[in-house]
């Protein structure tokens, strides 16, 4: 099966659930984005109740039909435990009859199965089958048997320890639930000459809207007036403010504009600064990066991971063996000598001790807790498959331009040639070059006027384009000619000079010469320098075992080899089509096994597709990007990547731990009950036990740290 088949919905292998899976959909409802309400067409109007809500949920009962809220399940187990004890503590008094105790204990079953047979009833009428249901079985043998207090110390702990476990998990969730209030309900907005307060629902595209300073940003947009700094860090993770200032074209239309520079534009959810900035909005509500941010994290948390598969089909056939070796070990007196008693006693304890419960909450509930660390360090892994593939990868494959170097072209060496300073060479270069619209003189304007600083800059006349070799003008009555090798090859190149060219090329540098009249003035040189960060992160991610790091670029071989050399990437593919980075991912799935491409999500959309995991970088904003990568770094932040990588392998690690006590758990136990030297309380004592240390266990991925 192909790479690219993985993306598709994994059908659930049997219909076994459990009322704490967090994957099972039909039991959790999903998290609302901040545009949910919106979906109803209602608006919430808070402190007024309706005649027909007071009618659907009378005094005393909340929504979820409880009478203590969302804590009812703690408090009737707590209860439950009230009533054991009481019961317990009266069966030692000669003064007060049994039928008190026995009352107690009646209590005790109510208030600790309650929920228990409230779910497994409903899913046993959806056609599935409860795990849960197991222990209502075994604690209904107890009963029978006249154990009333084991059956109602079973129902306690179980019912407590799912009433802790639920707490936990809340933890973890209440970490992605967060998402959904970083857009503030409501924006000041400029209509018609006045403003307004009105709901981010009720915003539309081009709605200019006031941010406050150290205020929320309402909605996706771009700044159309005012400059400043904003916190970009909910989104995307960065922890310095990104600087902001205004388009150049405040009426152009850029909704549809599929590429703005991030100066330009802010998201949902961020922090303004100490300015006033004018934002007009450019996505509504409902398609703001955050709320597509919250959705997909959703979708995330029930896409299963290769462990969670393994345990589900584990437990497929797990559960029809356990059903069969009870009902055997019922009719186990038929064979040994023994009361009837006795072996459905014992039958109801190996019930109880094979439980898979732990198994069924281990990797859920570590898959849950590293998205949801990774969202909150602004890494969007989408799903337990991606979460444990990038903790398994054996090498890792960049797109170099925008990824590994800054994306964009800068001026790195200006040599001047014939006595002439490089003061009066920027000068003639800048008055030449600020009249080219061309991305290469852009970055020389900008880099030679900040030597330069204020200097004044006199006028060039009849400038005149050379495609594909320079540009030529008149400055204060001389002719100025910049270009490539091949504008001068006419005339040709003093073999000095042509040297000079020549080493800065095979440097990976773009070279340009100056000439003035007929004498060569200079040697400009610029390339797409790599990111600060790149080899600091590169070393990294070599420390954490990645064998392999491969750049691939459509670039020359030689700039490839020059930028591998300044980073410390271990092998450089220049030269290659998009289709060739496709067939160079093929080509290191074989070799390697497991293999990464990291890139941007637009142009490298199809090797993503072939490798094992997609990477798309700088994602906030692009919907290309998030729905292409199965992990999206948001903030353009290569750093993000040792910490997804670190906190995969944590994840994968813990995975493991739990996969071990569970089923070491139940291993332990089953013979121990068959045996008859563990009874029903020790059983559920560490049957519980296990489950509560699988949760937390898993719930330390919430504290991950980047420790690299």
């Amino acid at each position: 099966m192909e790479k690219n088949n993985r993306k598709s919905k994994v059908k659930k292998p049997g219909t076994v659930t459990r009322r704490t899976e967090v994957v099972n959909d039909k039991k959790e409802k999903p998290l609302k984005s901040p545009v949910s309400k919106a979906a109803s067409g209602k608006k919430e109007i808070k402190g007024s109740i309706s005649e027909k809500d007071k009618h659907a949920h009378p005094e005393g009962v909340h929504e979820d039909g409880s009478i203590f809220g969302k804590n009812t399940e703690l408090i009737f187990a707590l209860l439950c435990g009230a009533a054991l004890g009481t019961g317990f503590g009266f069966s030692y008094m000669n003064s007060i009859p049994d039928w008190v105790s026995l009352s107690l204990y009646i209590i005790a079953y109510f208030f600790g199965g309650y929920f228990t047979a409230k779910e497994a009833v409903q899913t046993i009428l959806k056609g599935g089958f409860e795990i849960d249901f197991l222990m209502l079985v075994a604690a209904i043998g107890a009963a029978i048997l006249g154990a009333w207090a084991e059956g109602a110390l079973l129902l306690f702990l179980f019912s407590l320890g799912h009433s802790l476990e639920h707490y936990a998990m809340a933890k973890a969730r209440k970490s992605i639930a967060a998402l959904t209030s970083l857009a503030p309900p409501t924006a000041l907005v400029v209509r018609n000459g006045k403003e307004e307060e009105v709901r981010i629902e009720d915003l539309v595209l081009g709605d200019i809207i006031i941010i406050k300073p150290n205020s929320k940003i309402p909605a996706d947009g771009v700044v159309v007036k005012g400059e400043g700094s904003v916190n970009q860090a909910p989104i995307t993770g960065e922890s310095v403010p990104v600087d902001k200032s205004p388009v150049p074209d405040p009426e152009k239309d850029y909704t549809s504009e599929k590429s703005i520079k991030l100066q330009y534009r802010v998201f949902a959810g961020t922090i303004n600064g100490a300015s006033v900035l004018e934002v007009k909005v450019i996505k509504e509500a409902k398609d703001s990066t955050i709320s597509k941010l919250v959705k997909m994290v959703n979708e995330a948390e029930k896409q299963k991971s290769p462990t969670q598969l393994f345990t589900d089909k584990f437990e497929k056939y797990f559960v029809p063996v356990v059903l069969v070796l009870v009902a055997l070990l019922c009719f186990a007196f038929l064979v040994i000598d023994e009361p009837f008693s006795k072996s459905f006693y014992r039958a109801m304890s190996v019930l109880v001790a094979a439980s898979p419960c732990a198994l069924a909450i281990s990797t859920p509930s570590a898959v849950l807790s590293g998205v949801a660390r990774a969202a909150r360090g602004g890494v969007l892994i989408k799903g337990g498959r991606p979460l444990e593939d990038l903790g398994s990868l054996n090498a890792i494959a960049f797109d170099k331009t925008g990824t590994l170097t800054e994306g964009k072209p800068q001026l790195t060496n200006t040599i001047p040639l014939n006595d002439i300073s490089e003061e009066e060479l920027l000068t003639l270069v800048v008055a030449v070059e600020k009249l080219s619209d061309h991305p290469l003189a852009e970055a020389i304007v900008k880099a030679a006027m900040e030597k330069l600083k204020k200097q004044k800059i006199p006028e060039a006349h009849n400038v005149k384009g050379i495609v594909g070799r320079g540009v030529q003008a008149e400055v204060s009555g001389k002719k100025v000619c910049i270009g490539n090798k091949a504008l001068f090859n006419k005339i040709g190149i003093p073999a000095e000079i042509l040297k000079q060219v020549e080493d800065l090329e095979k440097g990976g540098h773009t070279s340009m010469l100056v000439m003035r009249d007929k004498d060569f003035i200079g040697i400009l040189s610029l390339m797409d320098v790599p990111r600060k960060e790149a080899k600091h992160v590169l070393s990294e991610l070599t420390d954490l075992g990645i064998k392999k790091m491969i750049m691939l670029t459509g670039d020359n071989q030689q700039v490839a080899d020059a930028v591998a050399r300044q980073i410390g990437i271990t092998d450089a593919w220049g030269d290659l089509m998009p289709e060739d980075k496709v067939k160079a991912i093929q080509k290191l799935d074989k070799s390697e096994k497991m293999v990464a491409m990291v890139g941007d999500g637009v142009n490298d959309a199809p090797a993503m597709a072939k490798s094992t995991v997609g990477i798309a970088m700088g994602a906030a904003g692009s919907d290309v990007a998030l729905e292409t990568a199965d992990i999206a770094l948001m903030g353009d932040r290569l750093e993000s990547l040792p910490f997804a990588i670190g906190l995969s392998r944590k994840a994968k690690g813990i995975i493991k731990q739990n996969l071990w006590i569970s089923l070491g758990v139940v291993a332990a136990l089953i013979p121990l009950t068959i045996l008859g030297i563990a009874s029903i309380g020790p059983a559920v004592l560490a049957h519980e036990g296990s489950t509560m240390v699988v949760v937390l266990n898993a719930l330390r991925l919430l504290a991950y740290k980047n420790d690299a």
